[in-house]
């Protein structure tokens, strides 16, 4: 009992020699993006004070950065502290504020508070707190893609689907979930993406299937080839008795109205009974400015008379969002392609631009385009083309009359568009050199002709 006495006046002893400091900072809860903040700093003490700095500390404590300094020596000004005497002890509380937070101002703060000692006035008595400001930034984007696009239709094969969520600016990272038509999606989570064993599907991609005389699910042909079928070869052949002069007939609408060629959605050999099950995985990007990148993928087998037309959402929560987030798509096959030639009637030697502008739906995902030359190849002698523009340079005579085939196709449906080229007399190129591709005019054809008989005759007599 004596020596805990003892004990007790000792350090009374030392804090009447010394003086005391205790330093705290408020704890803040989580602060969002905007707001304003103030850190407050309490610290209690018998001794004089001498001065209060407050840092910033960054890069894992290496650096300190002073944002605020108070010194009793120089200054009288009291205006970032109050003061109030409890006993004999002066409370004090030193404050900092910040007007609107950055995601920048994340991170540990610290308040050094040093006394005079009261022993000697050239000893400074030093004590800190620290605090840590987490700093909430709501996600500014969110944004659904489809992966692997653009990608064909399957007519005889199932294949997987996958939907990408892309949610950028968070911090922390949000919650990320996904919806149809409205619903919660009942998910399967992985770690990596699921193969095409879990799913039921290959992973070879099918060929797209562009010729019409190759594909035994239409429903019906293009009235114009029919017609083609029966006369046997277009008239095309003799290209010369075809072209349209300007000063002579005009000629119907460059694009002609082909009724449109419609696929049959029966897929017998793989369509399933049961709701197919839906694998969910995401990852999460870290960024410089100090935000989450979240990446949530949804994958399962694509249904196309099923899932055409369906809705999926994919919604975010966050901390520092009053409400979810949400981003929709809408799942279709292209319809009706719109297709426009540039110029609108050329001629021959004009460089001519067919090009698909829009559907008469709004399409997801972005189809693939694939052309071709029905009854022939292209002007660069291949056999298609992809892309959503088809460039014809130069064109000769010989492609008057002749008919493109526009195949739009995407996972969930294909469609076909055809259209005619008609060209027109160009009056700046001489009409015996109209033709290409090393033909002979027919001058020259009899004056050949003319010089094979002189030369039989010459060498008979």
């Amino acid at each position: 009992m004596n020596l805990f006495c003892l004990c007790l006046l000792l350090l009374e002893l030392l804090d009447r020699v010394f003086g005391y400091l205790t330093v705290s900072i408020e704890p803040l809860p989580p602060v969002v993006v905007g707001d304003a903040v103030t850190l407050k700093c309490n610290f209690k003490t018998d001794g004089r004070l001498r001065e209060i700095v407050w840092y910033r500390v960054t890069d894992g404590g290496t650096i300190k950065q002073k944002i605020f300094t108070y010194d009793a020596m120089f200054s009288t000004n009291y205006s970032n502290m109050e003061d109030y005497r409890r006993r004999e002890d002066l409370v004090y509380q030193s404050t900092v504020r910040l007007p609107e937070v950055h995601i920048s101002d994340n991170g540990p703060y610290e308040c050094h508070v040093g006394i005079y000692d009261r022993m000697t006035r050239e000893k400074v008595v030093l004590a800190s707190g620290n605090i840590y400001l987490n700093v909430m930034s709501p996600p500014t984007s969110i944004s659904v893609i489809a992966a692997d696009t653009p990608a064909p239709f399957s007519r005889y094969q199932a294949q997987n689907f996958t939907l990408v969520c892309i949610v950028s600016g968070g911090k922390p990272a949000p919650t990320v979930y996904f919806k149809r038509e409205g619903e919660l999606i009942e998910v399967v989570a992985v770690a990596e993406p699921p193969s095409a064993s879990i799913t039921g599907t290959k992973n070879s991609r099918p060929k797209p299937l562009i010729s019409r005389d190759l594909d035994d699910t239409k429903m019906r042909k293009s009235l114009s080839l029919m017609d083609f079928q029966d006369r046997g070869r277009p008239f095309t052949e003799n290209p010369f008795k075809s072209i349209t002069h300007d000063s002579g007939l005009r000629a119907s609408p460059v694009t002609e109205a082909i009724s449109e060629t419609v696929i049959s959605r029966e897929f017998p050999r793989w369509v399933h009974s049961s709701e197919p099950t839906y694998y969910f995985r995401h990852n999460h990007i870290p960024m410089s400015d100090g935000t989450v990148e979240v990446r949530a993928t949804i994958t399962w087998t694509l249904i196309p008379q099923i899932d055409d037309n369906a809705l999926f959402s994919c919604e975010v929560k966050h901390l520092a969002l009053s409400m979810p987030m949400q981003s929709e798509v809408t799942l279709a096959a292209p319809k009706g392609p719109k297709i426009t030639m540039t110029p609108a009637k050329p001629r021959v030697g004009d460089t001519v631009r067919i090009a698909v502008h829009g559907f008469q739906n709004e399409v997801f995902p972005e189809p693939m385009f694939t052309w071709t030359r029905v009854g022939g190849r292209l002007l660069d002698g291949s056999v298609e083309h992809d892309g959503r523009e088809l460039v014809l340079e130069r064109v000769p005579a010989e492609l008057n009359g002749s008919m493109y085939r526009c195949t739009a196709q995407n996972p969930l449906g294909s469609t076909d568009t055809h259209t005619r080229l008609i060209i027109f007399e160009n009056p700046n190129i001489p009409k015996g050199a109209e033709e290409s591709n090393g033909s002979v005019s027919h001058c020259d054809r009899f004056g050949l002709i003319v010089a094979v008989i002189i030369t039989v005759v010459t060498e008979l007599t």
